[in-house]
Order: structure tokens, then sequence, then C-alpha cells
């Protein structure tokens, strides 16, 4: 028997959108560098309101001298302003990772929780945050990451209406399936830092042309060699894009 077809105009672009991310990005990750789940949790809390890339350039130092959730709970606040300032409104960050390091290791025994309620109960995490750690740290499926990038794509896309994250995700998680949430969440955040941006998205090179109604330009070539590009432009971590 026939499966049966997307009843949606939004589910049908749902299932094509699945197709041609997936083959631009096979295997999509998160681009903060981490060893294990806590500092997966640390560098997350850092780098709202900050890049990757930044936050990548900070965390080597801070757990290299702070190397266990204890030892970082325990740690003086004004060394970690220091450590973590560059990445922005630094105070609260550096309160935050201490506040929630100190949870991690004094009520889950110094391993990050495994659940999404656990996990937003540490302090600065909210559901994205819980979302790209226990997806990208433990392969727990939990939901969909949402951020800025998601929510802007999602919104040209007319995959949801929603501005609060929390609505953009609902519908997200309705119209993909929840074997696909991990890396859909994965693939929606590195097509709208490298493609999909802000300000000049590149539409002429973005794989999802023909499927999108914000689409401003073009498209040159076939799908897949535009999701051939992109792969290629996801590898090297364009140097111009933020």
């Amino acid at each position: 028997m026939a499966a049966k077809a997307p009843r949606t105009k939004a589910a049908r672009v749902a299932l094509e959108v699945h197709e041609r991310m997936s083959v631009a990005l096979a295997v999509p990750r998160v681009e903060l560098d981490f060893e294990d789940a806590w500092q997966l949790v640390i560098a997350t809390i850092l780098s709202a309101q900050s890049t990757d890339k930044t936050v990548n350039r900070v965390t080597p130092a801070l757990f290299a001298r702070y190397p266990t959730p204890a030892e970082l709970a325990a740690a003086p606040l004004e060394e970690l302003e220091v450590l973590v300032k560059t990445t922005g409104f630094f105070r609260n960050k550096a309160r935050a990772i201490r506040d929630a390091s100190l949870m991690i290791a004094e009520r889950f025994g110094g391993t990050v929780p495994r659940t999404i309620e656990e996990m937003i109960e540490l302090p600065g995490v909210a559901r994205k945050t819980a979302n790209v750690v226990l997806g990208s740290a433990y392969r727990v499926v939990s939901g969909i990451v949402v951020d800025t990038h998601v929510g802007r794509v999602a919104r040209r896309l007319r995959l949801t209406r929603g501005e609060d994250p929390v609505d953009v995700e609902r519908s997200l998680m309705k119209l993909f399936a929840r074997q696909d949430w991990i890396d859909t969440g994965h693939r929606l955040v590195l097509h709208g830092r490298y493609v999909c941006t802000a300000r000049s998205p590149r539409c002429e090179s973005c794989p999802l042309n023909e499927i999108c109604p914000s689409a401003e330009a073009e498209p040159v070539g076939s799908w897949q060699e535009r999701a051939a590009a992109e792969q290629a432009r996801v590898e090297a971590r364009g140097e111009d894009v933020e």
C-alpha cells in the first residue's frame, strides 16, 4: 500500500527540505568544540549573543583552569568574568556557568542529566541549550534546536508563523519525523548561518530555492549541485560568515 501524501503544503515542503538538506549536510554537527556533555553545556551558555568561533577561542583556557564541574563551581566569580569576557554579557554568563556547574556537581554527581526536564533546571539552560546538549552529546531526542537562524529559515519557508522559539519548535516537531529532530535542528542552524543569512541571503546558491516562497533570486545549477556547494562551505566554516 502506497504511503499517503502529506496533507498540507507545509508538510510537503518539510519532506522536500529533509530530502535536500540530508544531501547538503548528511552528518551535521554543532560547531562548538567540546569533549563531554558538561563542556557543551558551558560552551552553549557562553554562545548566547556571541559566535561559536569566539566561544571556541575562550573555552580551552577555561577548561584547562577548571577541568571539572566541581572545580568550576568553586571558581572565584571575578576570575571567570575575565576568562569569558570576550563572549559578551560576561558577568551574567560567568555566574550562569558557575551555578550550572554547581548544580551538576552537587545534584547530579558531576554528570549532566539526560532528560530535558532536568536539563532546564540548570541555571542558564533553556530548551535550546538542552536540545543542543542532549542531541549532540548523548544523541537523546528531546526536541528540535531553535535559535535565531532556525526561526528565520522556518519562517522564510513558511513552516511556521511563530516568532517565539517554543512556538517555532512546536511547529517543526509536527512536520519532521521524531528520529530526524536532532539532525534537522543542526541542519537548519547551519543553513541559516551559511546560506539563508539574515542579510543578503544566498538564494541563487540555495538548495531549497525552488521550494522557498521567500527566494529573492533565480537558482543557479541543480539543487544537488547547490547542496554540494553548501556542504563545502559549511565544512570550510566560511570566514566571512558570523
